[in-house]
């Protein structure tokens, strides 16, 4: 598709904000900070162990609805079976364990930044006359401090939080919600974002226009069945 569309969905994490990416880094400097009370355990295995606990606990679609908006104690669930599964019996004090979790709370929100051109891009669209709407997952007090910390509001016509309406993605009423407060079509609309199900899937099942973003370019997993009708490493690259 070239050219501009009528209207553009915009995830938020990971899309337009640096926010999540690379968990494996901020894990191993997070321990590293601890190495004393995590002694005799080497800091970059339970940096390891912590991501894997992480991305299996993430990947199961009903748990990951259960807990996206209150990422604090899935944190701490996290870490807590991450470090039982290293010590086994010797347990880890319970407030250690919520020290570690909450610190990479506190770094990942030190580090959240807008991604190179992003925020110009959305500037530029909006000049253009494409209608915007930001449909981000997660708690509404999370998501709104973001949008005021980062001065997002005013950049888009329809802001859509799953906490502020009950549903999010990939429920197909949040892309039909969004769609008709702008008034438009499936057939008008793209879909930006980095999750393949939630930005890819979900929204080409209703005809819409779907960018996977790859900041990283880490490219496809290996195997997967999701085929985005666009891949970019820059929301740069939406303009013509």
């Amino acid at each position: 598709m070239t050219g501009l569309p009528r209207a553009i969905l915009f995830d938020l994490d990971d899309t337009i904000l640096s926010a999540y990416g690379r968990p494996d880094l901020a894990w191993r400097a997070v321990t590293r900070d601890f190495a004393t009370a995590l002694a005799p355990f080497a800091t970059d295995d339970i940096a390891l162990a912590i991501n894997a606990h992480a991305r299996d606990f993430w990947a199961d679609a009903a748990r990951h609805k259960q807990w996206r908006q209150n990422l604090t104690e899935a944190r701490r669930e996290i870490v807590a079976a991450a470090l039982k599964s290293l010590a086994g019996d010797a347990r880890f004090d319970a407030g250690l364990v919520n020290a570690l979790a909450d610190r990479f709370t506190t770094l990942r929100d030190e580090e959240m930044k807008f991604f190179p051109g992003a925020i110009e891009t959305v500037d530029e669209l909006k000049s253009r006359g494409v209608l915007l709407a930001l449909v981000t997952n997660g708690a509404a007090e999370t998501q709104r401090g973001k949008i005021a910390r980062f001065d997002l509001a005013h950049r888009f016509h329809h802001i859509q939080i799953e906490g502020e309406h009950g549903f999010g993605k990939p429920e197909e009423r949040a892309y039909l919600h969004a769609m008709a407060t702008l008034g438009v079509e499936p057939h008008e609309t793209w879909m930006v974002g980095d999750n393949l199900e939630w930005e890819v899937a979900a929204p080409q099942r209703l005809g819409i226009h779907a960018i996977w973003h790859d900041p990283h370019g880490e490219g496809l997993p290996e195997g997967s069945t999701v085929k985005p009708d666009r891949i970019i490493r820059s929301l740069t690259e939406l303009l013509p």
